[in-house]
């Protein structure tokens, strides 16, 4: 693996978007914490949140296995000539950690990392929603990051602390090297036709458990 590091962390709380009395559906009103302001300096990472963050939709997004949401830099080069957008910032996907060294192919679920204080796993993948659709103006914006699958994934918080941008993001221990988050969102995915792979995925206990659920759900 790379050396690995946080590039940038952003954060932002739910705000209402849009406009009530309309039917055009790309201008109605919807609430989102999508949208994330880089910080500088220490921010206190805690069991569910980054000081200053909040998500809008808690059934889906949040809580104490996805406390953090991360995104490779590697892959703004490709998005930002897709969709010719050069002024995309770091945090355009909503993600909290922008990390550099890290890729859904290398790092796996499971995975212990120590960042500033802070110590995280990874959780399971991200499942890239229709706000990020909303948030830039494209349609097929969420599908096709997920055909790509540049989706990014959850950290969860094992210890507490200060992070910051800078902060340098080193493997402390790989239980299950067997399952990438490549791998498991490709499982996700195909897991009404892969049932064997979807029922070995869901006995990792690493993987958060609404994941484990739902990988059962079909077995």
């Amino acid at each position: 693996m790379r050396e690995a590091g946080i590039l940038s962390i952003q954060v932002g709380l739910p705000k209402k978007l849009g406009e009530v009395e309309t039917t055009d559906f790309s201008r109605k009103s919807w609430v989102s914490g999508i949208f994330k302001t880089e910080v500088c300096g220490p921010v206190w990472l805690g069991k569910c949140n980054l000081d200053g963050d909040a998500q809008a939709d808690l059934s889906v997004h949040g809580g104490p296995h996805k406390a953090v949401n991360v995104y490779p830099s590697e892959h703004y080069p490709y998005w930002k000539q897709e969709f010719a957008m050069h002024d995309m910032p770091y945090g355009a996907f909503g993600e909290n950690f922008t990390t550099r060294g890290l890729r859904e192919d290398e790092v796996c679920i499971g995975d212990v990392f120590k960042t500033g204080d802070a110590v995280v796993q990874v959780s399971q993948p991200r499942q890239p929603c229709w706000k990020i659709d909303r948030r830039w103006g494209v349609k097929d914006f969420s599908l096709r990051v997920k055909q790509a699958g540049k989706t990014g994934w959850y950290f969860r918080v094992l210890q507490e602390g200060y992070v910051e941008a800078g902060n340098a993001i080193v493997l402390l221990e790989r239980p299950f090297p067997q399952w990438t988050v490549a791998g498991a969102y490709y499982i996700r995915c195909n897991r009404k036709t892969d049932s064997e792979a979807a029922r070995a995925l869901s006995q990792c206990p690493a993987l958060s458990p609404r994941w484990q659920e739902d990988l059962s759900s079909v077995i």
